[in-house]
């Protein structure tokens, strides 16, 4: 979800800018060994990918917009840290050239979608990685799962955001109510998306998923 500038007091915002640049600076350092000339392109297609989805928004609450996040997306096909990366790439260049999501907010963005978002997607993925490397539906529940719940993550972490130092005008209630309960279907949509993306690159070029890269399983365990 996109937070518009005054939705957070200045000092929480400054809080989660610090935050945000501390997990991207810690990304960038692990990136390194994720990326080759294979992982690399790869990498380019998923922040594509994600951009695109995230265009397509709607209101929730005052300053706050609904959509498609890519974080589990991103941590499936290309790691955790190049993950992290690329949503935050994606927030970035979306805050500078198209306003959507406040300069000021950016921080609280990327915290929730390109960090949060992202490592729970990834934990919950590896966690489920025995199912994913069994068969192709275990795949697809792995990639479903890890979307729905990155995404119900993604949108806590606004609510805990606001709750320190909301500044929109209403409620704590109000906004988790509304935020956290529009996220629950969103990741029922996101959930099929990432599942059915997830599952062609795997039927295509499963050596290109990281979740089945890091395992021993070869292609057939996936088709």
């Amino acid at each position: 979800m996109h937070m518009s500038d005054g939705l957070l007091n200045a000092q929480t915002a400054l809080l989660f800018a610090v935050v945000a640049i501390a997990g991207l600076a810690v990304a960038l350092a692990k990136a390194r060994a994720d990326l080759d000339d294979r992982t690399a392109p790869m990498a380019g297609l998923v922040a594509a990918f994600v951009f695109a989805a995230q265009m397509i928004n709607f209101p929730v609450l005052p300053g706050v917009s609904g959509h498609l996040l890519g974080g589990a997306l991103a941590a499936i096909l290309a790691g955790p840290w190049v993950g992290a990366l690329c949503v935050a790439i994606v927030l970035v260049v979306q805050a500078l050239l198209f306003a959507d999501g406040g300069l000021t907010m950016l921080g609280a963005n990327i915290t929730n979608m390109a960090l949060i978002g992202t490592a729970v997607g990834y934990l919950v993925a590896l966690a489920l990685r025995r199912l994913a490397l069994r068969s192709r539906p275990g795949l697809l529940v792995t990639a479903f799962v890890a979307a729905w719940v990155n995404t119900v993550a993604a949108s806590g972490g606004f609510v805990i955001e606001y709750a320190l130092g909301g500044a929109a005008g209403y409620g704590t209630g109000t906004a988790a109510l509304a935020v956290v309960g529009v996220h629950c279907l969103i990741g029922i949509g996101e959930g099929v998306i990432t599942a059915a993306t997830v599952g062609a690159v795997a039927a295509a070029r499963p050596d290109l998923v990281h979740l089945l890269r890091i395992g021993t399983q070869t292609k057939e365990n996936v088709r």
